[in-house]
């Protein structure tokens, strides 16, 4: 089965003066959905240029999947045939709402003899296919397997402030990417979470959660931001609590969610929202659906039981057919014998005198 792609073009321009910590297109439209694409921050402690498609539209955490076709295009403007493609097949929903991969080093990217980079801007592309056809269904003509979803889809919730394309192979300008922060905010910015707290002072347990939460600061620096000027002993608190959210949603399973662990997720979750001074706009919607899957497993469960039920009547249905159909059986067979017995039998009137005769 062939694969129809739409395209769209995203020329950065200027690109050195972008807010390369926060760089993305503005929403396009294709296949009646809304998509961006965007850039993984380039912040000090990352030495690779990585790009993904991310999904655009306003959508719940969970009941929704997308089966997409797409290729993510790094041109070169020297040599066409230099350009870098990963193309892949992958089905986005609620927790994968990002796919992406690396595509080449940073010195290479900024280096003006390769190619990518040429007078100050750079040319990316989207071709994009979605289709309602399961992607086993489809091959390929190429496959790149280093296109993977966003190492921590949770955090990378888009807002809902955003600007449509009208055209799906528009061309954008740097007038068309977001840049908003204020010079010290980007200061700021760059700080890692290793730059602002000891590591090595969470437990065991602990430091399962820096990965979720180095990812969670990645893509949003406001976290960080909002916590610089606290004691250490607080900034523990506020990402250790962060990061058992995080960790929470990773790991825990629809099924999971019965009232333990509901009131385990709303106790963490309303201690942290009210004590931490994080922003977490960006998760309240996962917390939120999750904590409403108490009520889907309850009805699951009346389902079942109802289910259930209705099987066992079934059975039972089966079975009485089955009864029925025996004694039709024996029906016939009794019948056919007291025809039998009828032949040559004179009926005689049970009330009669059996009486004698003197001659």
């Amino acid at each position: 089965m062939s694969i129809s792609f739409e395209t769209f073009t995203w020329k950065i321009q200027n690109f050195s003066k972008q807010n390369i910590k926060n760089l993305q297109s503005k929403a396009f439209r294709i296949g009646h959905h809304k998509w961006r694409i965007r850039l993984y921050p380039l912040r000090r402690d990352v030495n690779h240029f990585s790009l993904y498609l991310m999904v655009a539209d306003s959508l719940p955490a969970y009941g929704w999947s997308r089966n997409t076709y797409f290729k993510l295009i790094l041109t070169n403007q020297v040599d066409a045939n230099k350009s870098i493609v990963k193309e892949t097949q992958q089905k986005f929903n609620g927790g994968y709402r990002s796919w992406g991969s690396t595509f080449l080093t940073l010195s290479d990217f900024y280096d003006p003899n390769q190619g990518y980079l040429v007078n100050n801007t750079c040319i990316i592309e989207a071709h994009v296919c979605v289709s309602d056809v399961p992607p086993h269904a489809i091959k390929l003509r190429k496959t790149s397997s280093s296109i993977s979803p966003a190492s921590d889809s949770i955090s990378i919730l888009l807002d809902d402030q955003e600007t449509e394309s009208t055209d799906g192979s528009e061309t954008l300008t740097s007038a068309t990417c977001r840049s908003s922060r204020t010079e010290d905010e980007d200061e700021f910015s760059d700080l890692t979470l290793k730059d602002i707290i000891n590591l090595d002072s969470f437990g065991k347990e602990e430091a399962s959660f820096v990965p979720l939460v180095e990812d969670a600061c990645m893509w949003h620096p406001d976290l960080i931001q909002s916590q610089r000027n606290r004691s250490e002993r607080f900034k523990i608190w506020a990402f250790t609590s962060l990061g058992q959210v995080l960790h929470f949603l990773k790991t825990s399973k629809v099924k999971d969610m019965d009232e333990d662990g509901c009131n385990y997720l709303k106790d963490l979750w309303e201690e942290l929202v009210r004590s931490s001074g994080f922003n977490l706009t960006w998760l309240e919607p996962y917390v939120q659906s999750a904590l409403g899957m108490k009520s889907h497993l309850e009805r699951a469960a009346g389902m079942d039981d109802l289910s259930d039920n209705l099987v066992a009547i079934e059975i039972k249905m089966k079975n009485l057919r089955g009864e029925l159909a025996a004694a039709e059986a024996e029906f016939v067979e009794a019948r056919k014998a007291l025809a039998e017995a009828r032949k040559g039998y004179k009926e005689i009137d049970m009330n009669d005198v059996l009486g004698y005769s003197m001659f």
